[in-house]
């Protein structure tokens, strides 16, 4: 072939000033362009011989080859593909994969799009650009007769090509390093761009160092390393002995039969902890994983591996890796990805997936919302299957993986819908419950339980025994029903926890009646309820101290509750003198445990409120802040103390008793603010003088 120069066809002689800048950030891509290209050429040729149309050699191995040479500034790609013929370089390189950059230039005339992916448009090849100065290509095709073709090109518009000497079918492509790029032909900085990228690829991929000068060389009988080939070196003189230069063994980078590859059935648990290791450099042992693999409606497997998982902290972000037949292409992409499953940690390759188009295409691809709709169905399915056949695991692994699957429900309605019958809920004993469990027990109609009570120490309760007098005046002592006999539809509630400590009044007061409730301890609970409350009609979700339920009170007559509301008028007005709250609510309750004085109770929904304008820092408000609107001081008529306090209102010592009775119910919800301890406890002390006297 006569020697040939020429323009490259591009329609443009900005295409290369564009290549070189565009995405900048991640310019070590071009080593995943052009090792996927000799992957794709072992490939096409390894086809050809199983299609007859080409015999490969008997000793044939596929390779890549990866060479750096700092000294000439060198970095060498070598495949033994299929090689291409002078009419295939002039196509393929030189009008750049046709109509390539053009579409290239018009979507990136505003310098670049920086979620586009390189090497979708044809133009892998031209990522070297982006590092080198110059590009020389030598390549021998298989076809019969063909001849050895050389190229280069020095990033501008211009090329020669002409004939070359290489002997054996393939290509070799060098690039000479602009001097800010001098890095990638450093064999560590090689290495390890090269297993970020091509860890999976399915070629053996090779890296090695050009030979030096400074080679070292041994006595024949010395020992070897085994990572290191020899070659024999004549000596110089006659007597001399014979001596072998060092030249170190080229190093297998990749696994090409990744983990994700095999059918689940192949794989043991130890396989699957070694993956995990050494791909996420994670020693921590995983919970579970899922080992997705599918062939249709569209080619996906892929790994996922559950952590431990702490959403107390700020910001939580697994590693989701995906590739595409084996090359890898980014984290964590969210396109193809559902967000709620980036706490997790794993691989997903998708050879079907439309990377020629920008990640906002990707977004609006419905083909790629099938996906996702895909891998989030089947973490559904595999948790939902776990619940159902290893319960027991599934409750072992339930408190680390609540948060994961509550995060799933909140971002992912029919993740949610799947879940919703095997989110667990534990309660005050510790027994896991799912939520129709909950449902069950929970049920706020107590009716007839009233003669079981007992008091916090376990001791029978006596009900308030209504006098015949009272019956014959007719006075109800039910509550109202609804007409025709009809059963008034109940809302069932499901009684919660946050701190145990913090609430364990309350606790002891649940016991005590026989109820239950469930621990929600994570941040993530409050927002988790609200949506299950909105997706389950009829469902309600209340803290255990945001109200009293009648378990808890003794059955008055409607006559001794207008008395008992009279006198809570007149120590609402005391109360409220004496603390100084005037917006204070204060109720006066006879309380079947007469050892309980005092208790303070905020509303479900005033305190979901502030827990939002907390979240939105719209106010200091916290959990402890009582006093503000919501509150309720619940004080037990059956108490002595509250006794003594309607008895003697202008007594000497109401006052005390009266903030000490708040205090009280204060610290069974949270501290008492530093000025307000201060005071609590120098009362104390002076309530002890009093019973000392």
């Amino acid at each position: 072939m006569a020697a040939k120069t020429g323009s490259l066809s591009i329609n443009s002689e900005n295409i290369f000033p564009i290549i070189k800048k565009w995405l900048y950030s991640d310019h070590d891509i071009f080593y995943r362009e052009l090792i996927s290209n000799g992957c794709d050429a072992i490939t096409k040729l390894k086809k050809l011989d199983m299609m007859g149309e080409y015999t490969l050699p008997e000793d044939y191995k596929a390779r890549i080859d990866v060479i750096v040479d700092p000294e000439k500034k060198t970095l060498t790609f070598q495949d033994n593909g299929l090689g291409m013929t002078a009419e295939e370089v002039e196509e393929y390189i030189n009008q750049i994969a046709f109509s390539g950059a053009a579409d290239f230039l018009e979507k990136y005339k505003d310098k670049s799009n920086a979620d586009q992916i390189i090497g979708h448009f044809g133009l892998g090849f031209y990522s070297a650009f982006m590092v080198a100065e110059e590009v020389h290509i030598d390549t021998l095709s298989y076809k019969e007769g063909a001849k050895p073709v050389h190229w280069e090109c020095d990033g501008g518009t211009e090329f020669s090509m002409e004939d070359g000497d290489r002997k054996e079918v393939g290509t070799t492509i060098t690039l000479y390093l602009m001097d800010d790029c001098l890095e990638f032909c450093n064999e560590y900085k090689a290495e390890e761009v090269i297993k970020k990228y091509c860890s999976f690829m399915p070629t053996e991929i090779y890296l090695s160092k050009a030979d030096t000068k400074d080679t070292q060389t041994i006595k024949a009988e010395e020992k070897l390393d085994t990572d290191t080939v020899v070659e024999t070196i004549a000596p110089e003189k006659e007597g001399d002995p014979e001596k072998l230069k060092i030249v170190k063994r080229p190093e297998l980078l990749n696994n090409t039969h990744p983990l994700w590859m095999k059918n689940p059935s192949e794989c043991a648990k130890e396989e699957y902890l070694e993956f995990y290791r050494k791909v996420f450099q994670d020693y921590k042992e995983p919970l579970f994983w899922i080992h997705l693999n599918m062939d249709y409606p569209f080619n996906l497997k892929g790994i996922l591996y559950f952590p431990k998982i702490n959403m107390e902290y700020e910001s939580i972000e697994g590693v989701i890796k995906l590739y595409n037949n084996q090359v890898f292409i980014a984290d964590n992409i969210k396109e193809v990805i559902p967000e709620f499953l980036m706490l997790l940690k794993g691989v997903i390759d998708c050879p079907d997936l439309p990377l020629n188009v920008s990640r906002s295409a990707l977004q609006n691809d419905g083909f790629v919302k099938k996906i996702s709709d895909y891998i989030s169905k089947k973490v559904a399915d595999k948790l939902a299957g776990m619940c159902k056949t290893e319960k027991e695991e599934y409750e072992k692994y339930w408190d680390d993986i609540s948060p994961f699957i509550k995060f799933g429900c909140l971002k992912d309605d029919k993740f949610c819908e799947k879940m919703t019958d095997y989110i667990l809920f534990k309660n005050l004993d510790g027994v896991y419950m799912t939520l129709p469990e909950c449902l069950e027990i929970n049920r706020t109609d107590t009716d007839g339980e009233e003669e079981n009570a007992v008091d916090e120490s376990g001791n029978k309760v006596e009900a308030e025994v209504v006098t015949g007098e009272e019956k014959e005046a007719g006075e109800d002592t039910t509550e109202d029903t609804a007409e025709d006999g009809q059963e008034e539809k109940k809302e069932k509630t499901i009684y919660y926890v946050t701190d145990e400590q913090q609430q364990s009044q309350y606790i002891n007061m649940f016991r005590a009646a026989k109820m239950d409730a469930v621990i929600l301890t994570h941040n993530i609970d409050q927002p988790f309820i609200s949506q299950l409350e909105s997706k389950n009609e009829g469902i309600k979700f209340q803290r255990i101290d945001a109200d009293l339920t009648d378990t808890f009170r003794s059955k008055t007559s409607k006559k001794a509750a207008e008395e008992m509301q009279a006198q809570a008028e007149e120590i609402a007005k005391l109360m409220k003198k004496a603390l100084k709250k005037e917006k204070l609510e204060v109720k006066v309750e006879k309380l079947k445990n007469k050892k309980i004085s005092s208790l303070l109770t905020l509303s479900e929904e005033s305190r979901r409120m502030q827990d939002m304008m907390k979240m939105y820092s719209m106010n200091g408000m916290g959990m402890g802040d009582f006093g503000s609107e919501g509150e309720t001081l619940i004080l037990n008529a059956n108490h002595p103390l509250v006794q003594y306090v309607t008895e003697h209102q202008d007594g000497e010592h109401v006052q005390m008793i009266c903030e000490q009775l708040y205090d009280l119910a204060k610290l069974q919800h949270a501290p008492l603010s530093s000025e307000d301890m201060t005071k609590f406890i120098a009362r104390s002390n002076e309530i002890m003088l009093l019973l000392a006297k």
